[in-house]
């Protein structure tokens, strides 16, 4: 027997003790660490699954930059939390979302194993589509993203600044337009100053290789910008740089740049290629690499002042 099949029955139960402990654990800290590391074993199995695109995506967002929004927003409201130490959900509570729980995981179970065979599936229209005419990129994955389910793409971006708008809105009306608090303690720790000043400039460079080579190998706009918005994010813990007011034009042009350019050559499809969102044979790859070239400035911006939070109105300094 070979040794990849134990590793991958190895790898299932770690992935589910590891999730069970997270959802167990009582402390905060703890749960969010384990939901890290339930992150990069995901990760791990989307690569055995011969899926690289949706492993860098996995491992920049789900235990790179949701990690460290999990642990910012648990350190904000630890003094709630405090205040709420006694309160515990009733037992009736408790009892109707264990069975809510069962229930839904039961219907997963039986739709899994009660599905035709073969089961039913769209990805041959899907990789018709991409590989026809107006897609001229070699990533299926980015030509099904970027070509396929071009409008789905950039609503998904769409919701980014939609959350980011979320964020600001908690604020405090006297502190619109001001800075979010800093990321960092007023003297951070050398190490962490060391590790940003090393890390961050290589994370760069690898975050917009990634983007650029995801026209024709794993990668693309959505993995490039998260690197670089989690480069930028252990600048501002290292305090090596501070969240931007709010209300800088430049902030908020490269927020809607990746939708609005996105939008912008969809509906230059109607007379370019005879329909929305549609790109000229000839030209399919520069626009779409144009496209996903802002689409990283909006990714790379707005992930990053999701963990910043909303606005206070206090010095950055």
């Amino acid at each position: 027997m070979s040794v990849l099949p134990i590793l991958d029955v190895g790898l299932a139960f770690l992935v589910v003790g590891l999730a069970a402990w997270t959802v167990a654990a009582r402390n905060l800290f703890a749960s969010v660490v384990g939901y890290v590391a339930y992150g990069l074993l995901l990760a791990l199995v989307w690569i055995r699954l011969y899926a690289p695109d949706v492993a860098l995506t996995e491992a920049a967002v789900g235990g790179g930059v949701t990690g460290v929004l999990l642990i910012t927003a648990g350190k904000r409201l630890g003094a709630l939390e405090k205040d709420e130490a006694g309160a515990t959900p009733a037992l009736a509570l408790k009892i109707v979302a264990g069975a809510l729980a069962l229930f839904v995981a039961g219907a997963l179970a039986w739709v899994v194993v009660t599905l035709p065979d073969p089961a039913p599936t769209l990805a041959p229209a899907a990789a018709a589509a991409a590989d026809g005419p107006g897609a001229g990129l070699g990533n299926p994955i980015t030509a099904v993203l970027i070509s396929y389910r071009s409008f789905d793409t950039m609503l998904e971006k769409v919701v980014l600044i939609l959350a980011v708008i979320g964020v600001w809105s908690v604020g405090a009306d006297s502190a619109w337009g001001a800075a979010p608090a800093p990321l960092g303690r007023p003297q951070p720790a050398g190490a962490m100053v060391l590790l940003a000043q090393i890390l961050a400039p290589i994370g760069a460079l690898i975050g917009v290789h990634i983007f650029w080579v995801g026209a024709d190998a794993p990668g693309g706009a959505f993995q490039g910008g998260a690197l670089l918005a989690a480069m930028w994010m252990a600048a501002m813990m290292a305090r090596l740089t501070e969240p931007p007011r709010i209300d800088a034009r430049w902030l908020r042009l490269a927020l809607v740049a990746g939708p609005a350019v996105f939008l912008v050559i969809g509906f230059a499809g109607l007379g370019l290629a005879g329909d929305f969102f549609a790109f000229p044979p000839a030209f399919a790859k520069p626009l779409i690499l144009f496209i996903e070239t802002f689409m990283v400035l909006s990714i790379a911006v707005a992930l990053p002042l999701l963990v910043a939070g909303p606005p206070n109105g206090r010095s950055a300094r």
